[in-house]
């Protein structure tokens, strides 16, 4: 099948990037992004691009040069869906907070309802594709939905998943190290395959796209997160032990990153991984595992969570024995809250868990980010402690002691000790003989991203503490 019209139903931080690029770079196919959330599409048809939705670089130059010519946002999801020979799925499937897999499974119910919602309004037969991020044999349920509640057209579902890294999304999706499509090896099948192979080889090599039968393409998702998560695991348990054997763990990281069987990538140490999929998928992989009777390897997978929670609290207790013992009443600046830099999405942040543990003790936390608005760091705030089934009274309470600022000087103002919790390049900029002189000695900076100059800012007066460094 020729495609010549493309819906996506999912708006964010998948949808919105993969579609601008398609629509880029197939100029003969309409794209159409569909999403509920009115804001949202009024956000990615604004006429000044700095306000699109999902900040990554380069987006907004690819939206600029698609968007009227083949690429729209759209509320009206019907008639986008209607209209399409091809639907992609980019919707939020996040971890169940409730009945059974609580904690771990993956929330279907968005999917499922794009699903039902597509069998009811097409009149032509249709090729599905699965962008979210979803279990195992989800397609087999998609295909399942599609087949008994549609209106006797053909459905094919292909697994396509993204392995979009935030912050390099346009240049991931530009140059690819792979596409992965999996589909049924029917004729069919092979043919809805082939559809889809055929727009992204227009720019991408034969070589870069890899086809599988579904359940490998689903399964491939899940284990490239839990692999790479698993890393900076493995690198942030071994920080704990160079602080307490003085050994520097950017060192061993180079020294093991140069074995060609290892390699250098995701050895980084840090406060943590967050993002919405490393934790999101690699719980996923173990509610799977424990599904089919395999708690062994339900148990190994799950220690990459626990350990990834130990580095969160190990980082937030350093600055509380750094201060004494004690930060009631201190302000503690946090540079940085977004998961990690060139990105405006904050979920899963490190930041967020470290203030919990920060304002328990009694910390005002003062936050600067040059993408995160204070709306969205409350919010961040408010859904931790409403999962917590704090009543909002005693959220109200807490938020008081959250400060957000334009400036980081001002953030850093009269501060008892800075914590640097997102990479942001800009941090390594700052005038820091300014910030000392205005802060409360002696003067912290806890690094928990290992990008400033320790030597230089110990040389200035700051006691400086960074992951893993004795």
């Amino acid at each position: 099948m020729k495609i010549k019209n493309i819906c996506c139903l999912g708006a964010g931080y998948v949808g919105g990037p993969t579609m601008s690029v398609i629509a880029l770079k197939c100029p003969e196919i309409k794209v159409t992004v569909v999403d509920l959330n009115e804001s949202r599409i009024a956000a990615w048809n604004e006429e000044n691009l700095d306000n699109l939705p999902v900040y990554e670089p380069g987006l907004a130059e690819v939206v600029n040069e698609a968007r009227g010519r083949n690429l729209f946002f759209s509320t009206d999801v019907d008639s986008a869906i209607e209209a399409a020979d091809m639907i992609f799925i980019a919707v939020n499937t996040p971890t169940k907070n409730y009945g059974e897999g609580k904690g771990m499974a993956a929330d279907l119910k968005f999917v499922e309802l794009c699903a039902r919602q597509i069998a009811r309004i097409a009149k032509s037969d249709k090729i599905i594709v699965e962008k979210s991020t979803l279990p195992v044999r989800t397609a087999e349920t998609l295909q399942t939905i599609l087949d008994h509640t549609g209106n006797g057209y053909k459905f094919e579902v292909l697994s396509n998943p993204e392995f979009l890294a935030e912050g390099t999304a346009i240049n991931d999706l530009l140059n690819a190290d792979r596409v992965l499509i999996g589909g049924k090896q029917t004729e069919s099948g092979q043919k809805a395959i082939q559809s889809l192979v055929d727009i992204y080889a227009n720019w991408l090599s034969p070589k870069q796209i890899l086809t599988t039968n579904v359940w490998s393409s689903e399964l491939s998702k899940l284990t490239a997160n839990a692999f790479l998560a698993q890393r900076i695991s493995s690198i942030n348990a071994l920080s704990a032990l160079c602080e307490a054997t003085e050994a520097d763990v950017d060192e061993v990281a180079a020294a093991i990153g140069t074995d060609s069987r290892i390699g250098s990538k995701f050895l980084k140490a840090s406060v943590g991984f967050g993002g919405s999929c490393f934790q999101k998928d690699i719980l996923n992989l173990v509610y799977l595992c424990r599904y089919f009777n395999l708690p062994e390897v339900a148990n190994y997978w799950e220690q990459i969570i626990i350990l990834n929670d130990y580095q969160k609290y190990r980082f937030a207790k350093k600055i509380i024995t750094s201060l004494f013992n004690t930060v009631s009443g201190k302000k503690i600046t946090f540079l940085g809250w977004a998961f990690k830099k060139d990105t405006n999405d904050t979920r899963e942040s490190a930041s967020i868990y470290v203030a919990e543990h920060l304002i328990e003790d009694g910390a005002e936390i003062h936050v600067y980010d040059p993408k995160v608005s204070e709306q969205k760091i409350k919010a961040d705030m408010r859904y931790l402690w409403e999962e917590k089934g704090l009543t909002d009274q005693k959220i109200e309470s807490k938020l008081k002691q959250i400060f957000v600022y334009q400036s980081p000087l001002e953030a850093a103002h009269q501060a008892h000790a800075i914590a640097v919790l997102t990479e942001w390049d800009e941090f390594k900029t700052y005038d820091w003989n300014s910030i000392y002189i205005n802060m409360y000695k002696p003067a912290f900076v806890f690094d928990g991203r290992n990008i400033l100059d320790a030597e230089k800012l110990a040389s200035i007066g700051f006691q400086i503490k960074g992951i893993g460094k004795g």
